[in-house]
């Protein structure tokens, strides 16, 4: 039985790239430059080569490594087939037959955010549970569905797209999908911003942000935790807009847990509260006890993911 797994995540930016051992620990950790010139043409080449001289410099038998799990920013059908990566200039294609040409080694593609929650499951804020989804804050909602154990993609890799539910048939802003009244819109860090700055347009309430100038997401949290009424109301905003869109879908999935993650994860335990509290007045009743629990792995969360997948095959 093979003993070590490679884990891929790969960003617009930068691929990470993770050695594991198939019990789940992480040896060796390292990132390349994503080249998307040409179509993107050279970054599965690049992947190859950089996990072979990995496996060279650790005097790794070729034969000792069980596959390569690897994160795609864009839709991924379960067998592998990118339905456009618009941030890699990828097309249409294969990707997991691609690499697994270039390393001859079993290859286990999936959408990033998929994996991420794959990896928190394995061995992060989920750990203990088959049954979980990832809700990712940050720029914009990512999410991340996980039954019994297995990624949730879907026929068209679009699974777990949770971030594009409409929570609102009034909105007139577009979100960046192209549709309007997105979850996106109002749970994201730049959701919540753009809350905030209506909300100080339309009231004369007192507000330490009227005193910032380019409000984040962090600020808006931090003030309300030090009482600023404004900044109070829009954490209950977020909570309750998070929590009612969280409670429809554990009707339709049921997980045990929650886990939540992205940069506005670290406001901590005010987020959870406030977005708990709703969920609960919004939720089946047989779904009331669902926990809630804040992600771990941080950026390294796709790639504990790729290598969980090879691991799930």
């Amino acid at each position: 039985m093979a003993n070590y797994v490679f884990g891929v995540d790969i960003g617009g930016t930068t691929v990470k790239i993770g050695l594991f051992s198939i019990a789940g620990e992480i040896l060796d950790k390292w990132e390349i430059t994503t080249r998307t010139d040409e179509g993107g043409r050279y970054i599965l080449g690049d992947i190859a080569d950089s996990i072979k001289a990995k496996i060279d410099e650790s005097g790794i038998a070729a034969d000792d490594v069980a596959g390569i799990g690897m994160g795609v920013p864009g839709p991924v059908r379960e067998d592998g087939t990118v339905l456009k990566c618009v941030n890699l200039g990828w097309g249409i294609f294969n990707v997991a037959n691609e690499l697994n040409k270039l390393t001859g080694y079993p290859v286990k593609a999936g959408n990033d955010a998929n994996m991420a929650a794959l990896g928190e499951m394995w061995q992060g804020g989920g750990k203990g549970h088959k049954n979980i989804v990832m809700v990712t804050l940050g720029t914009g909602v990512g999410g991340g569905i996980i039954i019994n154990g297995k990624m949730l993609s879907g026929v068209n890799g679009a699974g777990g797209e949770i971030g594009h539910i409409c929570v609102n048939d009034d909105e007139t802003d577009v979100c960046g999908c192209g549709n309007k009244g997105c979850l996106e819109q109002y749970t994201s860090a730049t959701g919540i911003v753009r809350l905030a700055n209506i909300m100080l347009n339309t009231t004369d309430k007192p507000s330490k942000l009227r005193d910032v100038m380019y409000i984040s997401a962090k600020e808006i949290f931090d003030a309300a935790k030090e009482g600023d009424i404004v900044a109070m109301e829009l954490v209950e905003k977020h909570g309750k807009v998070l929590g009612k869109a969280l409670a429809q879908i554990a009707c339709v999935v049921d997980p045990e847990v929650f886990v939540i993650g992205g940069g506005v994860s670290r406001a901590g335990d005010i987020l959870i509260n406030t977005t708990e509290k709703y969920f609960g007045e919004y939720a089946f009743h047989a779904c009331k006890q669902t926990k809630f629990a804040l992600a771990t792995l941080g950026n390294d969360a796709g790639m504990y993911g790729g290598a969980c997948s090879i691991l799930n095959m």
